[in-house]
């Protein structure tokens, strides 16, 4: 059993942080001391680092007192191991042996990648992204939002003898959209639900729906405003799937690479040997 899951889910990659610095570069302030050793602002941005996303994100003046307190109690924590010797304990090596794999593993992936995903490699890359990633056509819309359909096609006979659109959503509509006159604004097909967004993309500048749209929300009376194409994403937005996609081709070319070089046994749950995974299965016997 691991005592570590009972530790506040910030502290679990605190207290797998590296050790305090030894020579924390200058303007690197020291913020606490536990017994004698110091933690430096570098160490807190080091730990944030390794916090998980819903908490990378925040301010570190927001998570800061609550860092602080995590980080100086799993270097208690470690002290009080140390001084039990558990640094030569047969379980830490082990999972140092293994730690040490996975950081192995992630450098050199990292400086791969690194290698491999240059400024000018990224900008070839996108190139050909925006090729194949054209700005989505978008559309701006009005929508009254009702309960029942029949609501829905009074309406529209509503709107068929003149109505102000703007008007009967800020009277009869049930999305907060009302407040605007049922205004969405500008938005792409894949933004909306399928039955809105395919109705809305089949109008005419101007028209309304004639018949209610049915969706899991209700029913919709729709009008387009206007439509435009929208511009496709710059090179910084579109710089992270970039580097993802360069990453996955050449990982996997390395992999192909390092396979193909190695001699690879693999053994089923009971030990006995598996057929390589080129091999064709064997036919039946009749």
């Amino acid at each position: 059993m691991s005592f570590r899951l009972i530790v506040p889910a910030v502290a679990l990659s605190l207290l797998s942080m590296p050790a305090f610095a030894a020579d924390a570069p200058a303007g690197d302030p020291v913020v606490a001391r536990v017994n004698g050793k110091e933690l430096h602002r570098s160490d807190v941005a080091a730990a944030q680092h390794g916090l998980p996303q819903q908490l990378r994100g925040l301010p570190l003046e927001q998570i800061y007192p609550m860092m602080i307190d995590q980080m100086v109690s799993a270097q208690l924590i470690v002290e009080a191991g140390r001084k039990e010797h558990l640094a030569e304990d047969a379980e830490v090596k082990q999972r140092l042996a293994r730690l040490q794999d996975r950081v192995i593993e992630d450098v050199y992936l990292d400086h791969m990648v690194k290698k491999t995903a240059t400024d000018e490699a990224l900008h070839k890359s996108f190139e050909r992204y925006l090729k194949e990633h054209p700005g989505q056509e978008e559309v701006s819309a009005r929508h009254i939002l009702v309960a029942k359909e029949d609501e829905a096609k009074s309406i529209i006979a509503d709107l068929d003898k003149g109505g102000d659109f703007a008007k009967l959503a800020k009277e009869h509509s049930t999305d907060p959209s009302k407040e605007n006159g049922g205004d969405l604004g500008w938005f792409s097909h894949d933004q909306m639900v399928p039955e809105f967004a395919d109705a809305a993309f089949k109008l005419k500048k101007g028209d309304y729906t004639k018949t209610p749209v049915k969706s899991q929300f209700g029913y919709h009376v729709i009008k387009l405003n206007d439509r435009r194409q929208g511009k496709p994403p710059t090179f910084d937005e579109a710089k992270e799937e970039l580097t993802s996609e360069i990453a996955h081709e050449i990982i996997g070319k390395k992999l192909v690479e390092l396979k193909a070089a190695a001699k690879i046994e693999t053994f089923s749950l009971d030990g006995s040997p598996l057929p390589p995974p080129d091999a064709a299965p064997a036919k039946d016997k009749k």
